[in-house]
């Protein structure tokens, strides 16, 4: 009985994750999707820019990685470094979304570039902390780091 509680427990535990994570890319794709398609964006928008289609899937995966990445460090943590772990996540997840209104709502992409900074700095935080607790949560933001560096790279030839 108490093994079918825990497991119920961590099934509850991985669908607030998932439900927390895909929400702050719902979040952001507000904003996302209303300046992508911008007259806007269109004219500061890079040669090298990828199809739309390729940063929904791209960010699709992301999310589920991430989602995965928290689960795994919140049900290998202690109580302590659960409160490491919960801000560290919200910390990126607030960089996150704000990115997207700064860049395509106040059409600002030099604040857009220091605000995706601070991304990296936060993506970079939480692979720090996660990898002592659990080193699979710790790999799986690898891919995240890698877009975001990318990202970076759009954003800064995005500068007018």
């Amino acid at each position: 009985m108490k093994k079918r509680k825990k497991r119920q427990n961590k099934l509850l535990i991985f669908a607030i994750c998932i439900i927390l994570t895909y929400f702050v890319g719902f979040i952001g794709s507000i904003f996302t999707s209303e300046g992508a398609s911008s007259s806007w964006y269109q004219s500061i928008k890079p040669s090298i820019t990828p199809p739309s289609y390729v940063f929904l899937i791209v960010w699709n995966i992301l999310f589920f990685l991430i989602a995965l990445s928290l689960y795994f460090a919140w049900i290998s943590s202690n109580p302590k470094q659960k409160i490491e772990v919960g801000i560290i996540f919200a910390v990126n997840f607030i960089l996150n979304i704000s990115w997207s209104i700064i860049y395509f709502s106040l059409k600002n992409p030099l604040f857009a570039l220091i605000n995706i900074f601070a991304i990296i700095i936060s993506i970079i935080a939480i692979m720090i902390t996660v990898k002592r607790i659990d080193i699979k949560s710790y790999y799986l933001l690898y891919p995240y780091l890698i877009w975001i560096c990318f990202a970076t790279l759009l954003n800064y030839l995005s500068i007018k």
